[in-house]
């Protein structure tokens, strides 16, 4: 019995060991982890994602967005878009849960939000439009300042806000009543 507690104590630092090694390893990455996070009434909304740096490229050459092919909307894993409770985006129902976070641009111009039931996966390789929950066209525009890492910031009222050098896509979430 005593042997036993003993080996299961062990088993233990060393999965405690290993996550905190693999946290580590994530923030040392080119484009680290970070999260936006925001209660819009009694729903919290929550982006997790890797922030790239434009480092003097060009988005949409030598870096992501490319036209007409999916963005995993960050770097590194899929971006998660994550609600506890059903809301609104642009008008439809997304339910409660975790989502991957995928971009389309089309044309230069137009952009498609897509959530994605498939929201544990790295970057867009395993992208599955069959897995798609909706897709909502959003236009762009251009931020007051050049936004050298991706950012996400999400507003009391709900306005989530993608930085990303010299584009902006703002988009409206809303609790379900």
């Amino acid at each position: 019995m005593k042997n036993l507690f003993s080996k299961t104590i062990l088993i233990l630092l060393i999965l405690t060991s290993l996550a905190a090694c693999t946290q580590k390893y994530k923030s040392k990455r080119l484009s680290p982890p970070a999260t936006a996070t925001q209660r819009v009434g009694e729903t919290t909304i929550t982006i997790a994602y890797s922030q790239p740096s434009v480092n003097g490229r060009t988005i949409g050459v030598d870096l992501e967005p490319l036209p007409d092919s999916i963005w995993r909307a960050g770097a590194n894993e899929a971006t998660v878009f994550e609600v506890d409770k059903d809301v609104l985006v642009e008008g439809k129902t997304l339910p409660k849960g975790k989502y991957g976070f995928f971009i389309l641009q089309q044309g230069g111009k137009s952009w498609n939000l897509i959530f994605n039931k498939t929201w544990d996966q790295w970057g867009a390789f395993k992208y599955r439009q069959e897995d798609d929950i909706f897709r909502v066209p959003v236009r762009g525009g251009k931020p007051e300042v050049f936004a050298e890492k991706l950012t996400y910031s999400i507003s009391a009222d709900g306005i989530v806000s993608l930085l990303w050098g010299n584009k902006q896509i703002d988009f409206q979430v809303q609790e379900k009543k």
